[in-house]
């Protein structure tokens, strides 16, 4: 085990890494531990125009600047998968590398994607079956392809494929949307997009790749939808897998902690798309990320 960090971070997305420079800001010494690449599901995003001051900067634009202050302000930020955190007089959080210790910890795990739970899913990942429209949309240029959600990713995907794809459904379980209206009105105004309301996707059909797919509607009728592809934005699952024999958890699985990112855990603290909230947002991220490194520095104030 190496030194003991004032503060230890899991998630380098716009929360963690939020947390982190209000860390140093404090002067306290803080490690970003980030299981894959800095920016969380934000790094997708091809065009954020409701951050306060950045009326348009990509989601990869800004999740590279925010990265680059963190480290800027001395910040420690380690690519290392967390596999279990352990609560003691420090907390310790163990990677598949190594085990660190800090005296406070904050868990901005963010979320991941949510399945359709149908049969040849995974196997039909990356061979017509996609999660990010910003990763694999430039493959369909000129193809039919369907999203299926009803948020503002739904959306925000079907807008970005409508300016690749020959045609473009979008497949929502109810009858109206859920994310913003105005989203759905430049939607309205593409003549390659189709809305097909109250149904849902129940079978994938594929030889080596997605050939098509079955909605099924409120009354039980089946069509056939050929599509090239699909992207599946039907929200997201907390990643507090690791942590829920330690830290209490919601029925969803989102960790129980309030406005001041406290668990019930002294010490631990969350922040972001993680924590039980009504509005998971950009902006309430990075808000939570500072909250939570606040309360940090007040808990070590009192030890």
């Amino acid at each position: 085990m190496e030194n003991v960090y004032d503060i230890l971070i899991v998630g380098a997305g716009p929360a963690g890494l939020t947390a982190a420079i209000y860390g140093r800001r404090a002067a306290k010494s803080v490690l970003v531990l980030e299981a894959a690449s800095y920016g969380g599901q934000i790094i997708n995003t091809p065009d954020i125009e409701n951050y306060p001051v950045e009326a348009h900067i990509s989601g990869f634009d800004f999740a590279t600047r925010l990265y680059e202050q963190a480290k800027g302000l001395g910040a420690e930020v380690r690519f290392e998968r967390v596999t279990e955190i352990r609560d003691g007089e420090v907390k310790t959080v163990v990677t598949r590398r190594h085990t660190y210790a800090g005296r406070t910890l904050i868990l901005a795990t963010g979320s991941e994607n949510r399945k359709l739970g149908l049969d040849n899913e995974d196997a039909l990942v990356g061979r017509g079956v996609s999660y990010c429209a910003t990763c694999d949309g430039a493959f369909y240029r000129g193809k039919t392809v369907a999203v299926v959600g009803g948020g503002n990713t739904a959306l925000e995907d079907a807008l970005y494929l409508a300016d690749l794809a020959g045609q473009v459904y979008l497949i929502h379980r109810r009858d109206a949307f859920r994310g913003e209206e105005s989203t759905v009105a430049r939607l309205r105004e593409r003549s390659n997009v189709t809305f097909v309301y109250n149904s849902v996707v129940t079978a994938l059909h594929a030889g080596e790749r997605l050939e098509s797919v079955d909605v099924t509607d409120r009354s039980g009728a089946v069509t056939n939808l050929p599509v090239d592809g699909l992207f599946v934005a039907v929200g997201r699952v907390p990643e507090n897998q690791s942590f829920a024999a330690l830290i209490r958890l919601d029925e969803a699985g989102y960790v129980a902690a309030g406005e001041d990112c406290r668990t019930n855990v002294p010490g631990i603290f969350t922040a972001g798309d993680n924590r039980v909230k009504s509005v998971r947002q950009l902006v309430t991220a990075t808000a939570d990320g500072a909250v939570a490194a606040t309360e940090a520095v007040r808990y070590l104030g009192s030890l």
